[in-house]
C-alpha cells in the first residue's frame, strides 16, 4: 500500500497524463465537442452521457445516430421538431434498452425545459449546505421526469435511490470542470467543481478498493461519498480530475 504523498504523486501523474486532447478521439465526450453553442453541447452530452454503458465504440456510434436524427443541430431541432419527427423517432432503434421511445421522451422534456431555461445548469445548482450533487441530482429528476410514470425514468438514476449515477456524475464533469486542458468544457460558470464527484462504475471502483481509496464492495451512492472524502484529501478543490487517473489504470492494467 503506498503512503499518502506517494498515492498522490501516482494518482496526479496517471491523471496529468490521460487529461489531454487526445483523450477525446476515443470518448464518448467527442460527441459534444462536435459544436459550439452551449445549449447544443449540453443536448449533445446529456444524450451521450446517458447511454455510456457498454463499448465506448457502441457508445459513439448510437450517439452519432442521435445527432443525425435531429440533423446535427440538437439545440434547433429540441426547440422545432414536428409531431410526425416524433412518430418517425419512436419505433428507430437506439442503444440497448435506450430506444426511440425514450429518444422522443427526452426530446419532450428537452423542450419544455429550454422555454424555461437558458441553460440545463439552473437545475444542477448546489445549495449552500450540501457538499456533492446528489440534492441537486435529486431536483434535476424531478424537474426533468415530472411526475407522471414513463418507461424512460429508468435512464436517470437516482442517488437517493443509492445508485452511483455514474452518468450524470460524468455529464457533470463535463459541463463543469475547469482545466483548460481542452477536455472538460467548464461552460458552467455557476457551480464550482470542487462539488465534483469520480464517475464510479466496475472498473473505477475495483481500482479504487486496489489502491485502498474505498472499502465498501458495492458501487453505490454510499461508495461515491466514501471515495469523495478519499479523493478531496488530494485536491479538494479539484477531485474529479482523478476520474482520468482512475481511467488510464483501468486502460493500461497496471494495477492487475
Amino acid at each position: 500500500m503506498l503512503k499518502f504523498e506517494e498515492l498522490k504523486s501516482f494518482l496526479d501523474e496517471k491523471a496529468d497524463r490521460y487529461n489531454t486532447p487526445d483523450f477525446i478521439e476515443n470518448d464518448p465526450i467527442q460527441i459534444p465537442h462536435r459544436f459550439s453553442l452551449q445549449q447544443d453541447i449540453e443536448i449533445a452530452g446529456f444524450l451521450a452521457a446517458t447511454i455510456s454503458w457498454g463499448n465506448r465504440k457502441s457508445i459513439i456510434s448510437s450517439a452519432e445516430k442521435m445527432l443525425s436524427i435531429m440533423g446535427d443541430s440538437p439545440y434547433d431541432f429540441v426547440m422545432n421538431y414536428s409531431q410526425k419527427d416524433l412518430e418517425d423517432i419512436q419505433d428507430k432503434s437506439i442503444h440497448r434498452t435506450f430506444n426511440g421511445q425514450d429518444f422522443a421522451y427526452f426530446i419532450r422534456q428537452f423542450n419544455r425545459i429550454y422555454k424555461e431555461n437558458e441553460s440545463l445548469e439552473s437545475l444542477f445548482e448546489v445549495r449552500e449546505s450540501e457538499t456533492n450533487f446528489l440534492h441537486a441530482i435529486e431536483r434535476f429528476r424531478n424537474n426533468f421526469l415530472e411526475t407522471e410514470k414513463h418507461r424512460s425514468h429508468k435512464h436517470i438514476s437516482s442517488p437517493g435511490k443509492n445508485s452511483s449515477a455514474k452518468r450524470i456524475i460524468m455529464f457533470l464533469r463535463w459541463m463543469v470542470r475547469k482545466d483548460k486542458r481542452g477536455v472538460d468544457f467548464g461552460i458552467w460558470e455557476k457551480i464550482d467543481h470542487k462539488y465534483l464527484s469520480i464517475p464510479l462504475d466496475v472498473h473505477t471502483g475495483n481500482i479504487s478498493r486496489k489502491l485502498g481509496l474505498i472499502s465498501r464492495t458495492q458501487n453505490d451512492w454510499k461508495t461515491v461519498e466514501e471515495l469523495d472524502i478519499a479523493i478531496r484529501k488530494f485536491d479538494e478543490n479539484d477531485p474529479a480530475k482523478y476520474d482520468f487517473a482512475l481511467f488510464g489504470l483501468g486502460v493500461t492494467k497496471e494495477l492487475l
